[in-house]
């Protein structure tokens, strides 16, 4: 028995010491700035946006680089309308995503196969009209070098079919009118989280961005709060 209480509480120590670690340097890394690239044009516009939880990146739906409705359909939403002008793309665990309309609705085993990185992930994508600068939305100007980067590396975070095609997620569990899942690369774990692909993505395509974050609030940090100013973001 004393063998036993020993174990446990070995085992425990343990886990509190590694949750200490872990959390000090989910702290610590997020707070380092890795700067943008100096004067770069700011020839296409981007967002990023968050509901306070996870990090979407928001793109012009068409330019002349890329028209994401050709794989991103418009057919894939219930409300399948087409005028739309951004489109907000979110990488994360397909558990959540799909069986997890609310934290009262998460089970055990969606939890562990996330943190454990045991599951697979899905791409979240939700069309938009016009996007409204605020604490939870950020525009970023680009330029079109940069912006063909950011386009390889969401591209290259999502499965292709035999015919290069993304996979739609035939799926009823949709947030809204306007948005469809996609199946995604990569896995989901206490160290690659939603965020840290958003925050990838803003480091491959040059922009302001953590050293390593798992949560919104740190690649939030990094960008002025225009929301004061009230301006109200859409293409004409």
């Amino acid at each position: 028995m004393k063998k036993i209480l020993k174990i446990t509480g070995y085992t425990l120590l343990s886990i509190i010491a590694f949750l200490g670690v872990y959390f000090l340097a989910v702290w610590g890394l997020s707070r380092i700035t890795i700067d943008g690239e100096p004067k770069s044009k700011e020839d296409v516009t981007i967002y990023i946006k968050t509901n306070g939880v996870h990090t979407d990146i928001v793109v012009p739906v068409k330019n002349d680089q890329m028209d994401w409705s050709q794989e991103i359909k418009y057919s894939h939403t219930k409300s399948k309308d087409s005028n739309f002008h951004y489109l907000s793309m979110g990488w994360g665990d397909k558990g959540f995503y799909l069986e997890t309309p609310a934290w009262k609705d998460l089970k055990f085993s969606v939890a562990f196969k996330a943190v454990f990185g045991l599951s697979t992930t899905a791409i979240h994508a939700t069309y938009y009209d016009a996007m409204v600068e605020n604490e939870t939305c950020r525009k970023i100007n680009i330029s079109r070098e940069q912006y063909a980067r950011l386009i390889n590396y969401i591209t290259s975070s999502l499965q292709k079919d035999n015919q290069g095609h993304f996979i739609n997620i035939k799926t009823n569990a949709n947030y809204s009118n306007t948005d469809a899942f996609y199946e995604a690369v990569g896995s989901y774990s206490l160290f690659h989280t939603c965020n840290t692909w958003a925050n990838k993505g803003l480091k491959c395509s040059g922009q302001k961005c953590c050293l390593w974050t798992i949560f919104d609030t740190g690649i939030f940090s990094k960008y002025e709060d225009n929301s004061k100013k009230g301006r109200n973001i859409a293409d004409k």
